[in-house]
């Protein structure tokens, strides 16, 4: 659906994108990540057509960025990071001015508004205005008036910033839906726990050079780190199973030994083939792999708090 090679952009002597290729399937949910300044918002801005790039092909959804950038917006939509909506208006006045806005058919228009205010679980709130509602019903207001179009592509920046818990997971499952029904989703966010649980594919960027790409738990298994703990009913057990396991770690306390884990299933499996081939039984085991903070704090040098967006 998205197709870029050697996308290169300068501000001057600053150079923002250092030939970056994408590849992005329809109906994905793609996420960026890197740090500020990395060219996240640049990309986007380009493949929007807000930008133009200095150097590279890009193409959308079969169409030609540069040759064809009319053709891009008639299948694209752009949910910014703050609300693009207006709060004088009700909530089916802002969809209703997207619609002429967009010179929908008249006739289908009504239809449109009305079926996206009960998509998105508005069509209570439909005759009220905007200022009256809360921070989630806004996000979802602004995305229902980015699918008025029908676009076949959507450029989320940070869709859930500012959101409470429980509007941020209500607003993941509507961003799964999209994306279930065909919907390309290109996905920006500071958490990266958003990433991790909705993007199909990842992509680090920093300095404007893509450093990582794949996906969560592809990223996730590129930084040492993983371990499994292992927890025994005595130290007799505890003792033989250092005998037979490479160890990280003891804690003669909880009776509980740490070994190495690179998230494979077969070395998982290995390491119980072991421990039952010595005959030593264990109480418990618990799994901890590295999370995308780790890659991103490996891969760009820094933490990714407050750095992602």
């Amino acid at each position: 659906m998205i197709a870029a090679t050697g996308l290169r952009k300068s501000f001057g002597g600053n150079v923002v994108l250092d030939g970056i290729d994408l590849d992005i399937a329809e109906g994905s949910i793609f996420s960026m990540l890197g740090p500020n300044g990395a060219g996240k918002t640049t990309t986007v801005r380009i493949l929007s057509t807000l930008v133009r790039p200095d150097a590279g092909q890009v193409s959308i959804a079969g169409h030609d960025l540069i040759t064809q950038p009319h053709a891009v917006r008639a299948v694209i939509g752009v949910t910014g990071q703050f609300s693009a909506v207006d709060n004088l208006l009700t909530g089916e006045e802002n969809l209703a001015l997207m619609a002429g806005l967009l010179r929908l058919d008249r006739r289908h228009r009504r239809t449109r508004v009305a079926r996206l205010l009960d998509q998105f679980e508005l069509t209570e709130a439909a005759g009220k205005p905007v200022s009256t509602y809360s921070g989630g019903m806004r996000r979802r207001l602004d995305l229902a008036m980015t699918l008025v179009g029908r676009p076949r592509v959507i450029f989320l920046d940070e869709p859930t910033t500012g959101l409470d818990p429980r509007s941020r997971r209500a607003m993941w499952d509507r961003i799964r839906d999209l994306a279930a029904a065909g919907i390309t989703i290109f996905l920006t966010t500071q958490y990266l726990e958003e990433a991790d649980r909705l993007a199909d594919r990842i992509v680090v960027l920093d300095h404007g050079s893509i450093v990582a790409q794949g996906t969560a738990e592809e990223l996730k298994r590129r930084v040492p780190g993983g371990h499994i703990r292992l927890q025994f009913g005595d130290i007799a057990g505890l003792a033989a199973a250092e005998q037979v396991l490479e160890t990280t770690g003891r804690d003669d306390d909880t009776l509980a030994l740490q070994v190495p884990y690179d998230g494979d299933v077969r070395s998982l499996r290995a390491l119980l083939d072991r421990l039952g081939t010595a005959a030593v039984e264990i109480e418990s085991l618990s799994v901890h792999t590295p999370d995308l903070d780790d890659v991103f704090l490996a891969l760009t040098g820094r933490s990714a708090t407050l750095e992602v967006s």
